[in-house]
């Protein structure tokens, strides 16, 4: 591991004022990713602000419903929170459905947004990368593939994010609050991350120095209809092929509301608007489901190796969203 200073800031705001002086720096959570890269030297920040016990660690009621997520939460104790798991149970699933036990305790929510694609050419240091070296190329578009993406890719990057917590989050049109040099600011999920264009070095929209200090859930009643759902090649600690997070709610045989997140698939996690678009008013019926999917994925560009990932993707949105509306009939 390349040598670096550790630095333990006060509060937020010293942490931010410490961190815009270093170009080179970064904050340090739980650690679960950036530790792993940079004994990879893929990361090598020359400065770590310890933010753990800065930002809040507690799930806190918002005023006319929904939940703030303090920065500093762990994923197991999201996970368990039992107004997240009766309200947002999609949310509950996927932080469950990712890393090992062991590690949730350690990582934090604020920084589970920043996790690092897992592509192999991005941690090998001996092959072309773009995302860590930019203009140096992209060794996933000709080479191994599988695990890449088939939608929003561009020719300079095709790596997916790996987070499972942020496809349930992007459903729910969650709002990640930071502060910065310039003051506070509340960011639109939607808006977070990045698709990877001819920048694919940037995963998020982030300012040098800005820190994530919350999530906030909305108040979002379909959320409390929903679930997550991850194929993955082994039943434990592995990253999604294909991912999905769907709530519907069904009246009359109606589809009155729909959300859509889509994991594996994409550079940032995927809401696939044109599908629900498609529902929105529509009779629960498979057929309009599948028609739903469809137009999601009529955009899709596969790989050499990953062409499965459209029908599997498919699938588990047609899947999910027969099982949602037979409970409501």
């Amino acid at each position: 591991m390349i040598p670096f200073r550790y630095e333990k800031a006060d509060d937020v705001a010293t942490a931010v004022q410490v961190l815009a002086r270093e170009p080179r720096g970064a904050y340090l959570g739980g650690g679960t990713n950036l530790v792993d890269l940079m004994k990879l030297e893929v990361a090598r920040p020359d400065v770590l602000v310890d933010v753990r016990r800065l930002t809040s660690a507690t799930i806190d009621d918002l005023p006319g419903g929904g939940l703030r997520i303090g920065a500093a939460v762990s994923n197991s104790h999201l996970a368990a929170d039992l107004r997240v798991r009766r309200f947002y149970p999609m949310l509950a699933q996927a932080v469950l459905a990712g890393a090992s036990g062991q590690l949730r305790n350690m990582a934090t929510c604020g920084g589970n947004l920043l996790q690092r694609t897992r592509c192999v050419y991005f941690q090998d240091l001996t092959t072309p990368c773009n995302k860590r070296e930019p203009g140096s190329g992209c060794s996933a578009v000709d080479g191994h593939n599988r695990d890449h993406a088939v939608l929003g890719t561009s020719p300079q990057c095709v790596a997916t994010h790996p987070s499972d917590m942020a496809v349930a989050l992007t459903a729910v049109d969650a709002v990640v609050r930071v502060q910065g040099p310039g003051g506070e600011r509340a960011i639109p999920f939607g808006e977070f991350h990045r698709l990877p264009g001819d920048t694919p070095e940037r995963d998020t929209v982030l300012e040098h120095g800005e820190l994530i200090t919350a999530i906030d859930l909305p108040h979002l009643p379909v959320a409390a209809r929903s679930r997550y759902r991850k194929i993955r090649d082994r039943a434990s600690y592995a990253f999604a092929l294909v991912s999905a997070a769907v709530a519907l709610q069904v009246e009359d045989g109606t589809v009155q509301e729909v959300r859509i997140g889509l994991g594996g698939v994409a550079h940032r996690p995927w809401r696939a608007m044109a599908a629900e678009e498609l529902l929105l008013g529509a009779p629960a019926i498979e057929e309009n489901f599948r028609a739903a999917a469809e137009a999601e994925l009529a955009a899709a560009r596969p790989l050499s190796g990953n062409g499965f990932k459209v029908p599997l993707a498919r699938n588990i949105i047609v899947g999910m969203l027969n099982e949602l509306a037979e409970e409501q009939r």
